[in-house]
């Protein structure tokens, strides 16, 4: 069963065209990931299928249903994580969930049970009794998140859950959604961080100027570029060795001969891209077993000496760039 199935959205703000004929399919279990660079229309799209914005044009179904703003019972089974923080200072940790879990859930001993599972959920048992100014950034998003789904959501939309969060408690939410979407929930996941949702999200939609430009799994995507590997090697030539132990090489303007190489680089048949970054070679490869070993004969046979050599299989962040051409940036 598709959970989500939008066809044909269009949603203008004047002579800007947010949405143009936009599409996403997305099935029942799934953390379907949501990329793409600000502006582009995630949020619009997300807005759109929540009707909490009108649009010009398009279907949207939501959990099997046509979906409108007054589709109170479909709403109610729809958790939503915001990016900004939705809290009331005024009340406590158990008492935030708790009040928000109880605009969709009446029975109080069955309310209690799931605020006590949503504390369990996030990590906040040792916080029960704090208020959000006592909390640090990292324990507040996790609050945030334990109030957006304590009713147990079918659904649930996740808008950049870890901004500026520490290390230990990114990983506590990310186990925390994998643990709900193992329950049975349904996410949709949205991030400036590319290893997240390259380690989360079991599909991923980029998009740019209201439009999908490619979905698929990480793996699909990444078939998708030319890039098949990155290489990276560290020169030697060209550097200056330090006066004394306790001073850095510095880096001397590429020799004749480099250039030379480095010309050469670029011209083997499997190269995508060849640059200098400071005294390391940058490669983009297409796939190929020989590439290393055809840039390291060019070295070898121009005398261009060199160290640290690094090659890895392209990231999400590579496909990114490479589909849309901007950098993703908070």
């Amino acid at each position: 069963m598709n959970v989500i199935e939008v066809s044909g959205l269009i949603k203008r703000y004047k002579e800007l065209v947010a949405l143009d004929n936009f599409n996403l399919s997305i099935q029942a279990g799934e953390i379907f990931g949501l990329l793409g660079p600000n502006g582009s229309g995630k949020t619009t799209a997300i807005n759109c299928i929540l009707q909490l914005l009108t649009y010009d044009k398009g279907e949207l179904r939501v959990l099997d249903q046509e979906i409108s703003p007054t589709s109170y019972d479909i709403k109610r089974r729809i958790g939503i994580v915001p990016q900004n923080i939705a809290v009331f200072p005024q009340l406590n940790v158990t008492e935030n969930i708790d009040y928000f879990c109880s605009l969709y859930i009446s029975d109080k001993a069955k309310r209690r049970d799931l605020v006590e599972e949503a504390i369990h959920l996030v990590g906040l048992e040792d916080f029960r009794r704090f208020r959000p100014r006592k909390l640090s950034g990292g324990l507040i998003r996790r609050l945030n998140i334990a109030c957006g789904i304590a009713h147990k959501p079918e659904l649930i939309f996740f808008d950049e859950p870890t901004v500026a969060v520490d290390p230990q408690s990114r990983n506590a939410i990310l186990e925390g959604i994998r643990r709900l979407n193992e329950q049975g929930s349904t996410v949709v996941y949205t991030s400036h961080y590319m290893e997240e949702v390259e380690q989360l999200c079991t599909r991923i939609m980029i998009m740019d100027h209201g439009q999908a430009l490619a979905t698929g799994t990480n793996m699909e995507l990444k078939k998708l570029v030319g890039i098949n590997e990155r290489i990276e090697i560290e020169l030697l030539e060209g550097l200056d060795a330090a006066p004394d132990p306790s001073q850095v090489a510095t880096l001397t303007p590429p020799s004749p001969a480099f250039e030379h190489a480095l010309e050469l680089v670029r011209e083997l048949p499997h190269t995508v891209t060849a640059k200098l970054d400071g005294n390391t070679l940058r490669v983009s490869c297409a796939r190929s077993r020989s590439a290393l070993n055809e840039i390291l004969e060019v070295l070898n046979h121009s005398s261009i000496t060199y160290g640290r050599v690094y090659s890895e299989p392209p990231t999400l962040n590579d496909v990114f760039l490479e589909i849309t051409g901007k950098e993703l940036r908070d």
